[in-house]
């Protein structure tokens, strides 16, 4: 049986890891396709102290990404509350809904800060009233805001 060989992985690969993922693969997958592609490299000690200042580096922006994504949600829950106007119809029911581009534009009108509506959740909203929408700032951090919906 032959031995497995040692690579750094240039680019995610499913089932196999993600970028600067030190991997062991068999030595006919490494030499036929991983290297010939540029999808690996062999795993030497210089190459591995690239990767791991790499890595650190990543885990020094995601912290401070994750500081910012803290400092906005302290913003955001300081809004009482969002208003949204909406034309309404036969027993306070709106004509179509609330979108998550509504509240992001709410937010921007609001606090001034962009949020990505992709990560807002809100429930659907037909009728007048006050409902919860949740933002997600980043992985760990979700914030939560009350939006009013009033007839325009």
């Amino acid at each position: 049986m032959a031995k497995r060989v040692q690579l750094v992985l240039n680019q995610d690969i499913s089932k196999l890891g993600k970028s600067g993922d030190l991997v062991e693969v068999a030595p006919g997958y490494a030499r036929n396709y991983l290297i010939p592609q540029k999808l690996a490299i062999h795993a030497t000690p210089g190459i591995l102290k690239q990767v791991e200042r790499r890595r650190e580096q990543e885990r020094q922006r995601q912290l401070e990404l994750k500081q910012q994504a803290v400092e906005q949600k302290a913003t955001l829950e300081k809004v009482v509350s969002l208003t949204i106007p909406k034309q309404v119809g036969e027993n306070e029911a709106i004509f179509g809904t609330v979108t998550t581009q509504d509240v992001a534009d709410a937010i921007k009108a609001a606090t001034g800060q962009e949020v990505d509506r992709r990560g807002i959740t809100i429930p659907d909203i037909n009728h007048l009233g006050t409902y919860q929408a949740e933002i997600k700032l980043f992985t760990e951090v979700t914030a939560q805001i009350d939006i009013q919906v009033v007839a325009s």
